[in-house]
């Protein structure tokens, strides 16, 4: 079976009418350099040449507001994207504002072979929204999904957790009506203060203190469990790992393995309550969520071991099922 690959392009800041408290695109996306058609197609051919899948390709425009970039622009580039859309590719994903989706921007989407649009909602607090410089409501969130949805695009929505002014209990509100609008898959950032953002002037004066790090995780593992209950694919946890964040960042929510250790938390949550009084007991997991189930560097066998519990940890090849806790008649 052919895995589901992205040919991935990065467009920073321009056409964004903001610059949010905590944006610094060029360390986000590792890239100042605005892309050219010559780029869109380099990067499509690279993918065909390493072995790229075009049914399972998408070809992903991130990293700005793509609705918002002059119109020449954007479809300088869509145009570039339409050869291998026209050989197969799976189609064009892009991530955008959502104070800037109108019925005439979404036609031309839908006419270039756009079939994923990721809106930027990150709070659904307007005085969330309003602290950190989004330039935009919850109302437009709500306005804009209604209409990505009506022309028949796969609805992506992103949050971000931490932010200047939130709360926890902002913050699952925030997920909450996320979910009530039922996209089909979702982005969960919790908050990294980078230098030379409003988010970082605020975190270096003393206004700003993020959450504690281990409460940051508990409560995007409960954010994360209530997108899946609900049937929504979260396809990101946390800032991708890279070199840019990590010399520019100056505090906040950032692990290279961070939902490795929110998925972790949620199979400990789980276990423990399986364990009930027992002191020994063995588990068995899907073979490819064994590492997340043991813990980063195994912190829920010794979480268990200094509880005075015996837990085994095993994986089963052939085992779809979350987690099923084994007895002496298994």
């Amino acid at each position: 079976m052919s895995k589901r690959a992205s040919v991935a392009i990065f467009v920073p800041h321009v056409g964004c009418p903001h610059r949010c408290s905590f944006c610094d695109q060029r360390a986000i996306t590792g890239t100042a350099v605005l892309p050219r058609a010559d780029d869109v197609t380099r990067a499509c051919e690279r993918a065909v040449e390493t072995g790229a899948d075009p049914k399972n390709t998408e070809i992903a425009f991130f990293g700005g507001s793509f609705t918002a970039i002059p119109k020449s622009y954007m479809l300088e580039l869509l145009e570039a994207a339409q050869p291998y859309i026209k050989r197969g590719f799976k189609g064009i994903r892009l991530s955008t504002r959502p104070d800037a989706v109108d019925p005439e921007v979404l036609e031309l989407l839908k006419d270039h072979g756009v079939t994923s649009i990721e809106l930027g909602a990150q709070s659904m607090s307007d005085e969330v929204l309003e602290k950190n410089m989004r330039g935009h409501n919850a109302e437009s969130v709500e306005k804009a999904s209604k209409l990505v949805k009506e022309y028949g695009f796969t609805l992506g929505l992103q949050m971000m957790v931490g932010l200047y002014g939130s709360t926890p209990k902002l913050d699952r509100y925030t997920a909450e009506r996320l979910i009530s609008l039922k996209p089909s898959e979702a982005r969960i950032y919790p908050a990294v203060i980078l230098k030379n953002t409003r988010l970082g002037e605020l975190f270096l004066s003393g206004e700003y203190r993020p959450y504690d790090f281990d409460e940051a995780v508990s409560l995007c593992a409960d954010i994360l469990t209530m997108f899946e209950e609900a049937g929504i694919s979260v396809i990101k946890l946390g800032l991708h790992s890279s070199a840019d964040v990590e010399s520019d960042m100056l505090g906040g929510l950032y692990h290279p393995a961070f939902r490795e250790l929110c998925e972790s938390l949620i199979y400990r949550r789980k276990m423990e309550a399986l364990c009930g009084a027992d002191k020994a007991v063995t588990f068995t997991v899907p073979e490819r969520m064994l590492s997340r189930a043991l813990g980063h560097h195994r912190a829920n066998a010794e979480y268990f071991r200094l509880k005075g519990i015996d837990v085994k940890i095993k994986a089963s090849p052939f085992q779809s099922e979350y987690l099923i806790k084994q007895t002496e008649d298994n």
